[in-house]
């Protein structure tokens, strides 16, 4: 896996971590607190202070927005979550001193530049962002430096344990990029292009027409495109005007007789693979891609060889989070934890 991109997705899921644990308590919802040990974890122990820092502006938000009768029990709840992530924070960095792991300031500068390029944002502009979620830079380099300690330990300790097979793949395209097409069944794409008017607007005849005409020329030019063989789920999330955009057109299996008349009089008569001539609908223009025919099969939503490897990435990204959690849970069963809070 480009080790840029593991950087951005753990970068990412440091943000968030850190955006959920500083959320937004009064200045003096802590001033009471009688510092103590919460919890042990080896020889390293962890503070009630620090959950209080850890966690102060989503318990500021708790003392402002949850009602009096259940804050008690929100603010428990935060602090053994925040606890739970500074014991693992302990975990990691434990057992990155018992491999001899180094961390330099170099590094994390590094790091802390590549999310500034991931995010396209300045320096100046990253701090802003965190600042606004309670988040200090010395904070936030701390939880890149845990982050990097994680990153070189699942390389040395769990990467090397992730096998993703051809047989793997194959059986994930099988479930997920292919669909048995019953006969009698229509498996369709469509593109539809609207020119605005809708149930219930008043517009003017003239303007009406207008869009009608642009609505009417922009559907003859991505007719062509999808006619000279370009990618109709391509095409479709680009111009469709549809909901089914966002699934590349893709709006499933039809009965003949679940189809409206100008979709029925589209599609019944093409082959597998052919695309519709242009059919207007009350409000709009439409055609489509026919993926099955009546006689019914199995219908490949995409080319194999075209998301094999976002598959590859897929699973790979799903063994290395349950490696991991393996990982961890193994640390923590050789671990004397002890939590009194």
């Amino acid at each position: 896996m480009n080790e840029n991109r593991l950087i951005l997705v753990i970068s990412k899921l440091s943000l968030f971590c850190c955006f959920f644990y500083h959320i937004a308590f009064p200045a003096g919802v802590n001033a009471e607190v009688v510092d103590r040990v919460v919890a042990e974890v080896n020889e390293d122990v962890i503070t009630l202070s620090e959950i209080e820092e850890e966690g102060q502006d989503i318990l500021k938000r708790i003392a402002l927005e949850v009602p009096a009768q259940d804050r008690l029990s929100a603010i428990d709840q935060v602090r053994k979550e925040v606890l739970q992530g500074l014991i693992d924070q302990k975990l990691i960095e434990q057992e990155a001193a018992k491999q001899q792991v180094v961390i330099t300031e170099a590094e994390i500068d590094a790091y802390f530049n590549q999310v500034q390029m991931n995010n396209q944002l300045s320096k100046e502009e990253l701090l802003e962002e965190l600042a606004e979620n309670g988040v200090t830079e010395t904070s936030y380099r701390k939880n890149l430096k845990t982050q990097l300690y994680q990153q070189k330990l699942i390389n040395r300790d769990v990467r090397s344990k992730i096998v993703v097979t051809e047989e793997a793949i194959l059986d994930y395209y099988d479930t997920s990029y292919t669909k048995h097409i019953k006969e009698g069944s229509y498996y369709l794409l469509q593109i539809g292009i609207g020119w605005g008017e809708t149930e219930g607007t008043d517009q003017e005849p003239e303007e009406t027409v207008e869009q009608k005409q642009a609505a009417a020329q922009k559907a003859e030019r991505v007719h062509k495109l999808a006619l000279s063989g370009k990618d109709f789920r391509e095409l479709a999330r680009k111009f469709s005007d549809l909901p089914s955009a966002a699934e590349g057109g893709d709006i499933g299996v039809f009965e003949e007789d679940e189809m409206a008349t100008y979709m029925k009089n589209a599609v019944t008569s093409l082959n597998p693979g052919e695309v519709s001539s242009i059919v207007e609908t009350p409000v709009g223009f439409q055609f489509f891609k026919l993926l099955s025919s009546k006689e019914g099969g199995i219908v490949m939503q995409a080319p194999y060889e075209s998301v094999k490897e976002e598959i590859r990435e897929r699973l790979y990204n799903e063994l290395l989070k349950q490696e991991f959690e393996d990982w961890i849970n193994n640390i923590r069963e050789n671990t004397y934890i002890r939590i009194s809070l």
